[in-house]
């Protein structure tokens, strides 16, 4: 950046900071041939690449290349330096619509407005492949003419993110509006689960207030998995109806968004003029993503790229993978546990060859996945085929991770003796804590990512 007399680029001149988090400031900024006002994002490339967030970084600029609709906030351009990143986005003056929403409810026909205008960007967003995954009223902002717009799109997922059955596996979101099957960490369609977080908005539109809440966190996610909630006395009857098939905890039987826009109360006084996927900005230039984080004044990304890729966890993971915290009775019957976990201190590169060394040793193939995982299978036929382990590799903070080994199949019995006589005793060296050694290690995690923030 230009420093001398706030100009970038010699296009825009930057103004006052509008806001700033550990990885980008956000300032407002004029471009010096069109006058037009814009907000410009400037992500420290140094920072997101030491704590391996450049794929985070790529998602998002995808996402919001692919989400060109008036009810979103607008992508621009996006360019970068050595050692910056810059999104220039729409600016919008009116703030966040949690400002509004923190005063007291809204009158029933401007929530309704909100509303109709959130399903319609979520619904543009998930034509194109894009799931938002944390909605909610500090990522919806309002512009000068009270017109919602839909942003922040770092936690957003494409649909090339889901697994091969067909569904999202990082949880992630906020957990006051996050869904059901979110939590459960067993896989969920990012379409349904989006639709929950705009029903817990609508509720929070008309009420003032949540409709989960509770001080004890497992208290919560019980009420969100059950979806215990009540609605206030002056929800008119259609408003409740809507909500109960909005907040179904069954994602299967949850309401799409094609019936949400075809609800009566939705579409009173409904403009759709851009139900049918109208845009209102040009493409944007092609921009090579990675040719944008080739190089780094401080070298960090000439390293060289490990086999897996490990995945981030951000404080709301840690408490879904804690065994104190584990989660999965509230939505589903559990017999037999067939993973484990360990925490270390040993940077991932350690934990993969360690992994890879094991294999070799017990004659067992490794082969490498997405998102953090190696797949290790048996060379021959067990009882009930051969015997696939996964071993997911998590980041809490560059100096500390978390490790799931689990069976993905064969026979458990096999997979356990192995897991007990062989994979375990081999592993010592590299765990600092296994789960079973619940509060130590819950406690170090939470504090590690603590430090991390």
């Amino acid at each position: 950046m230009d420093n001398k007399g706030g100009i970038l680029m010699e296009r825009f001149e930057l103004g006052r900071l509008l806001g700033q988090g550990t990885f980008a400031k956000v300032y407002h900024a004029r471009n010096l041939k069109s006058s037009q006002s814009v907000a410009i994002k400037v992500i420290d490339k140094e920072k997101v690449l030491k704590v391996g967030m450049i794929d985070q970084i790529k998602r998002e600029i995808a996402t919001m290349r692919l989400a060109s609709h008036p009810n979103v906030v607008q992508l621009y351009e996006v360019m970068a330096t050595k050692t910056k990143i810059y999104f220039v986005l729409e600016y919008v003056k009116g703030g966040e619509l949690f400002n509004k929403v923190a005063k007291g409810k809204l009158k029933e026909d401007v929530a309704r407005k909100y509303f109709q205008q959130l399903v319609s960007a979520v619904d543009f967003c998930h034509s194109r492949g894009v799931y938002h995954r944390d909605l909610k009223p500090e990522n919806l902002l309002v512009d000068e003419n009270e017109n919602l717009k839909v942003t922040d799109f770092g936690l957003s997922a494409l649909a090339e993110s889901k697994r091969q059955d067909g569904l999202l596996h990082t949880t992630c979101g906020t957990p006051a509006y996050v869904a059901p099957e979110v939590i459960s960490r067993k896989g969920y369609d990012g379409a349904k689960a989006d639709i929950w977080s705009c029903g817990v908005i609508l509720f929070v539109l008309l009420a003032g207030y949540l409709p989960f809440h509770d001080s004890n966190l497992m208290e919560l996610y019980r009420k969100v998995g059950k979806a215990e909630y009540k609605c206030p006395n002056w929800f008119p009857p259609e408003v409740r109806r809507l909500l109960a098939r909005i907040l179904d905890p069954n994602p299967n039987t949850r309401i799409s968004i094609a019936k949400i826009k075809d609800n009566s109360w939705f579409k009173r006084g409904f403009e759709a003029k851009f139900a049918k996927g109208e845009t209102k900005s040009k493409e944007l230039a092609p921009l090579d993503t990675d040719a944008a984080f080739a190089s780094s004044d401080t070298g960090v990304a000439a390293r060289k790229p490990e086999l897996v890729k490990p995945q981030h966890l951000n404080a709301f993971d840690i408490i879904s993978l804690s065994a104190g915290f584990d989660l999965s009775g509230l939505f589903e019957d559990t017999n037999c546990r067939k993973e484990a976990r360990f925490a270390s201190k040993q940077p991932a590169s350690t934990i993969i060859s360690k992994l890879e060394d094991i294999a070799k040793r017990l004659r067992l193939k490794v082969k490498k996945k997405d998102e953090g995982i190696l797949k290790l299978e048996g060379s021959k036929e067990g009882r009930k085929g051969v015997l696939s382990i996964d071993a997911e590799i998590f980041v809490v903070n560059p100096s500390f991770h978390l490790v799931e080994v689990k069976k993905s199949s064969g026979d458990t019995l096999e997979y356990q003796k192995l897991w007990n006589q062989e994979m375990r005793p081999a592993l010592t060296d590299i765990v600092w804590a296994w789960q079973g050694d619940q509060q130590q290690q819950q406690e170090s995690l939470v504090c590690s990512q603590g430090q991390s923030l």
